[in-house]
């Protein structure tokens, strides 16, 4: 056994010898008309790149494919237009003007369908120039930190050039190669590309924050590159038990995998591992991957893959976009005609994550552009714009303004919420066109542009008396259905004290001024059991502000199921405690002398609430400065 070892250690050796060449003579064997694969981004093998001008004679009217560039190459410099015809799955930031002019390629597929048309042979692969590590003892080359699409143009390439470089990152998963698959071995070491991330911005934060807020602990998440996936990996520091499968990732993961926060633990599908196609990022990410057991690359057909990304529990996508309209449709990849980045892995990884049990496909986006002179959200796409994600693939939608759930909701519902998370000073336009397109009703309202915006760091727990509990939050403009819902669970009673009256219905006239605020003169809060988006509304309570007194009138309701539990209790002193924040006076109320309930509650807003009978109506008024009068004696 031992000797048959040495063998074939020995044979490797000398295969290895036999295939080692200057890159004159790798090179040379390229011929004009030839397609050429080169490994993506970070893991370009830079040194045979740089020599391919060298050769006009041969490499002459060669197509090359590429995922994404990143820098400045022959292929994509306009004076050797003559020698090489981009062909990109995406854009990147150096094949931008080429496309645009129309001096490269863009074809648009899905990441994880791309190893498919290259092994069944739709693309045909004439010339692969990869970058590997130095072989093991056994003769298997690491791909580094790049696998996604490289590991099938090896496989199914007619001639295989391959960069050693000691400075590749080795890594683990199906990401080696052996000897054997190597035609021709240039050896040349030097840095590897590092890719430098964008730092997020406050608008960035924002959504990194709305974003952070629907990660629970234990997910698996999708971590990308750019300044909204790096402010969301940054507002996860507080989360437990994290685990990723993604197609790509960069530094700002690091730091939570450095940190504890990513364990990786309570992943489903390959349970302990972080799980990748690619990376990009500095020389500190290649050192932590280097030899790292914790990380695992994988193709595209692989990570990609709908079916298994769905086989995490708990999976989190988070994309981006440059454009959503108001029925919820997604371009990603274009600027009306102009090309701008790619399809990439959005559109697997939504349906992915829509899949998996307790998945949440996120799509967060600035609300504007061209330094807030242009809206993300429209109406409708620009023309020739592209759908990334389709209008019935869509979920949650995040800006630095908030977030909005599409899935399963009508055109007039997804309308409202996008508009409200749209910039302010888009939001009446965005509703007029929605009128107009008849998708929303023609007297909705939206809250006075003058008006506060929705004041998301209100946020509240109740434990109720036999231990159940209620989470708070300020009404919105979007909530008027889930309103609804709750009049019509309130027993015949409930709704006659409510509204001194017997009111049978709450249509949409009477039900807009209840949600549609300005969280100023006109505050609601509303109790919901369950998680948003799919949230069940049992209490809400609200004051309207009469600005000649600066006092407000007060009022309640909660839904059979939760009474005699201390809400009602907990929503007066909760809205008390808003209103002296907003320097109101006090607090008035009219209530029938039949509703003891509401009387009780009432009559614990202190020692200094007085109340007077007339018609078998108590008007009650509590002054705040009154409260603290008592308070200080």
């Amino acid at each position: 056994m031992i000797a048959v070892m040495e063998w074939k250690l020995k044979r490797i050796e000398d295969l290895y010898e036999k295939r080692r060449c200057s890159v004159d003579a790798a090179l040379s064997r390229i011929k004009p008309g030839n397609r050429i694969f080169i490994s993506t981004g970070c893991a370009e093998p830079q040194f045979l790149v740089q020599n391919l001008s060298r050769f006009p004679g041969n490499i002459a009217d060669t197509e090359i494919l590429h995922l994404i560039s990143l820098n400045v190459s022959p292929y994509t410099d306009t004076k050797f237009r003559d020698m090489f015809r981009l062909n990109t799955f995406f854009i990147g930031r150096a094949a931008r003007d080429a496309v645009g002019h129309g001096e490269a390629d863009y074809s648009p597929i899905f990441l994880s369908e791309i190893p498919k048309i290259i092994k069944t042979g739709r693309l045909h692969i004439d010339v692969a120039l990869v970058q590997v590590t130095p072989p093991d003892a056994y003769g298997n080359c690491s791909l580094g930190m790049s696998v996604e699409t490289v590991k099938a143009a090896i496989e199914h390439a007619s001639y295989v050039v391959a960069q050693v470089n000691p400075q590749m990152p080795r890594t683990m998963g199906d990401s080696f190669v052996g000897v054997e698959q190597l035609d021709a071995i240039v050896e040349h070491e030097e840095p590897v590309i590092e890719f430098i991330s964008e730092e997020p911005d406050e608008v960035a934060e924002k959504i990194g924050f709305y974003v952070s807020r629907l990660v629970p602990h234990g997910a698996t998440i999708q971590a990308g590159i750019g300044a909204i996936p790096n402010a969301v990996l940054r507002h996860l520091k507080d989360k437990r038990d994290l685990g990723v499968h993604t197609e790509m990732f960069s530094d700002g993961l690091i730091d939570l995998f450095e940190a504890g926060v990513i364990t990786n633990a309570k992943k489903t599908f390959h349970p302990g591992k972080i799980i990748a196609a690619f990376c990009m990022g500095t020389r500190r990410l290649y050192d932590t991957i280097d030899d790292n057991p914790v990380f695992e690359f994988y193709p595209t057909d692989y990570v990609s893959d709908p079916r298994n990304i769905s086989r995490n529990d708990d999976m989190v996508a988070i994309n981006s976009a440059l454009e959503i309209d108001l029925t919820g449709q997604v371009c990603a990849d274009s600027l009306g005609h102009k090309f701008y980045s790619g399809i990439g892995g959005q559109a697997d990884f939504i349906r992915g994550a829509a899949l998996a049990r307790n998945g949440r496909p996120i799509i967060a986006l600035p609300s504007t552009a061209k330094d807030g002179e242009v809206s993300r959200i429209v109406p409708v796409l620009s023309s020739g714009a592209g759908v990334v994600t389709t209008r019935g693939d869509v979920h949650y939608v995040v800006t630095e303004y908030g977030i909005a759930y599409l899935h399963g909701k009508s055109i007039r519902a997804r309308a409202l919420a996008l508009v409200n998370i749209a910039h302010p000073k888009f939001r009446e336009g965005l509703l007029k066109e929605a009128k107009q397109l008849n998708y929303v009703y023609s007297d909705q309202e939206l809250p006075p542009a003058d008006g506060a915006l929705y004041p998301e760091h209100y946020r509240w727990t109740f434990g109720t008396k036999d231990g159940r509990e209620i989470q708070f939050r300020p009404i919105r403009a979007v909530d008027e259905d889930k309103l609804r819902r709750l009049f019509y669970k309130l027993s015949a009673d409930d709704i006659y004290y409510r509204f001194m009256g017997a009111v049978r219905t709450l249509p949409h006239k009477q039900a807009q001024p209840l949600v549609v605020l300005d969280y100023e003169e006109k505050f609601a809060l509303v109790g919901y059991v369950g998680d948003e988006p799919n949230e069940e509304f049992v209490a809400v309570g609200r004051w309207f502000l009469d600005r000649v007194t600066n006092l407000a009138e007060v009022a309640f309701t909660v839904t059979p199921d939760w009474q005699n539990q201390g809400v009602g209790t907990f929503m007066l002193k909760t809205l008390l405690g808003v209103a002296r924040e907003k320097g109101i006076s006090g607090f008035t109320a009219e209530v029938l002398s039949t509703n003891r309930k509401m009387l009780n509650v009432l009559s614990k807003g202190g020692p200094s609430v007085n109340s007077h009978l007339e018609y078998g109506v108590y008007s009650i008024s509590m002054r705040f400065d009154e409260l603290e009068e008592t308070a200080d004696s």
